[in-house]
């Protein structure tokens, strides 16, 4: 899904019929001004997905940016300024919002992990734990926080986790089968496998043929001896269970990567609201 379809949805979902408590009390060619008021701290993101909404409520409205996404913003700050008829704005207001709030909020939580590692070179990744339908936006908030896009969805990378093990009869079994099938289908994907403990990173290394090794739910001392033992011949992502107080030991570990689903599924949306002026 693009973004366009996601704004089509959000319309269907919000306007329906119409905006019958506008359409009955503001005159049609009654024109004004509203200004998108920040009332908590935090990171900005979807200022262009509003543009893209007001747009395509009336393409005459007039969207004046004052910040752009991935600033830091404070209670007090103004966002953008709208202008044009009053029945278009209202329109609009709730959808804007909805986006905006909860993207600056994935936002916001992605900088603070970062901040949490500072001084690594471990990046952030977001995952596939998001909202149905809103995983594009969601994805964009956490790049406009600073974090990087895990996969997108199971087409564009191979991720073979423990269920996908079990089920093909083991790690050698699901490792080559998998590069078979890329093969077979002339497709051009990376392979990331997961291991569940250092016995199963052994069976890994042995067949080797993959791009990157999920070191899923290992203790700090687990993790320290996988990263040794991988020894830069393939990319390192922890993942598991990490939190704000542990993400930081992760990190020392010497890990590549870290996956945080807290990103996009547990997370307050940021406090912005649209006020006519």
């Amino acid at each position: 899904m693009d973004i366009n379809n996601l704004i089509e949805m959000a319309i269907a979902e919000d306007i329906g019929s119409g905006d019958h408590t506008s359409l009955s009390c503001i005159p049609a060619n009654a024109v004004g001004k509203a200004q998108l008021l920040v009332k908590e701290k935090g990171i900005l993101a979807g200022m262009d997905v509003a543009n893209m909404v007001f747009q395509r409520i009336d393409k005459n409205l007039v969207f004046n940016p004052l910040l752009k996404d991935g600033d830091f913003i404070t209670p007090g700050d103004t966002a953008f300024t709208i202008e044009g008829k009053k029945q278009s704005i209202l329109k609009a207001e709730r959808i804007v919002l909805n986006f905006m709030q909860r993207m600056s909020g994935i936002a916001t939580k992605t900088h603070h992990y970062i901040q949490l590692i500072e001084g690594y070179d471990t990046k952030v990744l977001d995952t596939r734990k998001t909202t149905p339908g809103l995983r594009l936006i969601e994805k964009m908030a956490v790049k406009i926080g600073g974090g990087q896009n895990h996969r997108m969805g199971l087409y564009d990378m191979i991720m073979i986790k423990d269920n996908h093990i079990d089920y093909a009869g083991g790690i050698a079994a699901a490792i080559n089968k998998t590069n078979a099938y890329l093969k077979e289908n002339n497709l051009d994907l990376k392979i990331e496998i997961e291991a569940r403990n250092l016995s199963e990173l052994d069976e890994i290394l042995a067949v080797g043929h993959v791009d990157i090794i999920m070191l899923d739910n290992f203790s700090f001392e687990d993790m320290r001896t996988a990263v040794k033992k991988i020894n830069g011949k393939y990319k390192t992502e922890a993942s598991g269970g990490i939190t704000e107080t542990t993400i930081r030991d992760y990190a020392a570990c010497g890990v590549d990567f870290i996956s945080v689903g807290a990103l996009t599924h547990q997370i307050n949306s940021l406090d912005l609201s649209l006020k006519a002026i």
